[in-house]
């Protein structure tokens, strides 16, 4: 029995005709009677009484036509769920998000635009650092991450840098310098005691501290080293030590912490990275990858058309 014979009754007990049937079905009148008499062959039972105009459902007519209706919408859904899920309209996506990452301003309109676009996704966010997330993407523990600077390549692995943001000085709030305006020149800080993130979770943004402060004239003091950012704060809060932390962070109101911007000799920098498997083929992914990427795109863009004309477009607009 084919979905195609269940769908032929149905025309026929719904029209109580043959030939309207036939018609609607887009077939000849002998060839769909000889179906319906193959199926009630198959069955082994009469479905439809042929009346000298028409036909009427036998008692077995009416329960095989019920049952017909439900298996062609049941078939009807199955069909329309694959193409859904083949869209990546439906399925889950596992996202690990950095917690100094969750807080930038770009990553708020990636997931606003992924959950607009995509509201039937089962939508799971796991929090960790970087090392660990990479780890857990290659072992497909998650579908993609969202990281600060890349820790590590691992084959298999593919990084996309979509923004960037400076790093400010998080100081506590009764230090000498935290209030003020202006930046804090890195060279004032040659006595301070450094909270870093533990190199192995952060070595990028790690090792460019450690160099813009040598480029500063001084070797940085390590007061500790945490696993993640936000316990950077904690401590800073305690008095512990001073540290640098993305400019996003701010909007993280601890009592007891104060931000000022940073001159360094060196630019200090936190990216925005998306990772990705390299052979991933889920719907779902590809999806938060293209909108991902787009968000990085017109950040791009837009820090472009803001960047400062050189000096000598500047004066060819003055002179026109």
């Amino acid at each position: 029995m084919e979905l195609r014979h269940l769908r032929y009754f149905v025309a026929v007990a719904e029209e109580g005709h043959i030939t309207r049937a036939a018609a609607r079905l887009g077939l000849q009148q002998p060839p769909l009677s000889q179906q319906i008499r193959a199926l009630e062959a198959e069955l082994g039972v009469t479905l439809l009484h042929r009346l000298p105009r028409g036909v009427a459902l036998t008692e077995a007519g009416r329960v095989f036509l019920a049952e017909a209706r439900a298996v062609l919408a049941s078939a009807e859904r199955a069909a329309t769920r694959a193409v859904e899920a083949a869209a990546g309209q439906t399925g889950e996506l596992i996202l690990g998000i950095t917690t100094s990452a969750i807080l930038q301003p770009m990553m708020a309109r990636i997931l606003g635009a992924y959950v607009r676009r995509y509201p039937a996704v089962s939508l799971a966010i796991q929090e960790g650092n970087a090392a660990d997330l990479t780890e857990m993407l290659e072992a497909g523990a998650v579908h993609g991450a969202m990281l600060r600077a890349v820790v590590a390549r691992p084959l298999g692995i593919t990084f996309v840098e979509l923004d960037e943001e400076p790093m400010v000085l998080a100081l506590p709030s009764g230090h000498p310098l935290a209030e003020g305006a202006g930046a804090v020149k890195l060279a004032e800080l040659a006595l301070e005691r450094f909270i870093l993130v533990r190199r192995r979770a952060a070595p990028g943004m790690y090792a460019d501290l450690i160099l813009a402060c040598r480029a500063a004239g001084f070797e940085p003091k390590v007061a500790a080293e945490v696993g993640r950012m936000l316990t950077n704060l904690t401590l800073v809060a305690a008095g512990v030590g001073v540290s640098l932390v993305p400019a996003s962070m701010q909007e993280i109101r601890l009592a007891g912490v104060r931000y000022r911007r940073i001159n360094s000799p060196t630019p200090l920098r936190a990216p925005l990275t998306l990772a990705t498997r390299t052979d991933e083929q889920r719907p779902t992914v590809e999806n938060f990858r293209r909108i991902a990427q787009a968000a990085g795109r017109t950040a791009q863009r837009t820090q472009a058309s803001n960047a400062p004309l050189p000096v000598s477009r500047r004066a060819r607009g003055r002179s026109g």
